[in-house]
């Protein structure tokens, strides 16, 4: 069942809210990638123990997957059930009409990446098509997301190590994120400064000194992608700093299947699924309340 607009928007106000303590109380918001209904029984279940705020998430190929409206409808009633503060947000959305679907559907939170399908678009065209977006949210009240650049990596386990050469290339500068967000009026931009999509054999490493320097350069919200392979300390001194959201998504997908691997080895014998499944999402509620406690939400949530 579909959200009226008054619903819609007084979830936009109370995601706006949200971020107005991420800011005070010097935490930051966990938004997790779903791609199956165990995963998100996982984020809830964490969200409810450690009475967290949290933001379910889905990219392009998830949603295609699962159906934009359809994560709507879970994410209401696994809300309503846990009694829990969660929002939805569209991450990493290739195209604009794709995030004014997820605006109409009553998404609180929107993340416009036009260089995810072209890599080589020029800032002039993500300004034009962030700017179109930022003006369409504005009828919901929804939060828009973006960035002037690709960021590299994907959510995926990496065998290789991290060219940090190479990534710095791509880093967020302070003069690039105050000049991207006066010119699109979005309400988070999403820094780069070592953070990385995926998860790879050696640990990320976050530019603090540079996080602090972006932080003072814009007054919205700051997020960091890439979460997954970070050790908590960095992510302890991002939300001091004042980052208002963390993605994660790759830890949750590794041990997701290498306990599901487990799982089906130790009962060859049975095949109703739903059987095999709880040690699962045990597992990956694991991960989520390591990283609630690393960003400093538990026990921030308002229901």
């Amino acid at each position: 069942m579909g959200l009226t607009i008054s619903e819609i928007r007084d979830n936009t106000t109370r995601a706006r809210h949200l971020y107005q303590r991420t800011k005070q109380q010097h935490f930051a918001v966990g938004a997790f990638n779903i791609d199956n209904q165990e995963t998100l029984i996982a984020i809830v279940g964490a969200a409810q123990k450690l009475r967290s705020p949290v933001l379910i998430e889905v990219s392009d190929g998830e949603v295609k997957a699962m159906g934009l409206e359809n994560i709507r409808d879970m994410v209401d009633n696994y809300k309503k059930e846990y009694g829990v503060e969660v929002y939805l947000n569209l991450d990493h959305s290739p195209s604009v009409d794709d995030c004014k679907r997820a605006i109409d559907a009553g998404y609180e939170f929107i993340h416009i990446d036009i260089s995810q399908a072209n890599h080589a678009a020029t800032e002039e065209e993500i300004i034009s098509k962030t700017l179109e977006v930022v003006n369409y949210a504005k009828f919901t009240g929804a939060l828009v997301e973006s960035e002037p650049h690709y960021f590299g990596g994907s959510s995926n386990v990496h065998t290789e190590n991290i060219d940090y050469d190479e990534i710095k290339k791509t880093f967020s500068t302070p003069e690039g994120a105050k000049s991207f967000v006066e010119a699109t009026g979005i309400d988070t931009f999403a820094a780069a400064i070592g953070n990385l999509h995926g998860k790879y054999p050696v640990p990320k490493e976050l530019d603090l000194e540079l996080l602090e320097r972006i932080r003072g350069s814009i007054d919205c919200g700051i997020s960091l992608h890439g979460g997954s392979g970070t050790p908590s300390h960095f992510f302890e001194d991002a939300a001091k700093i004042g980052v208002s959201k963390i993605n994660i998504n790759s830890d949750m997908r590794y041990v997701f299947r290498k306990t599901l691997e487990k799982v089906l080895a130790e009962h060859p014998d049975e095949y109703a699924v739903v059987k095999l499944m709880p040690e699962v999402y045990g597992a990956v509620q694991a991960v989520v309340e390591e990283k609630i406690q690393a960003f400093g939400s538990a026990g921030k949530a308002i229901v």
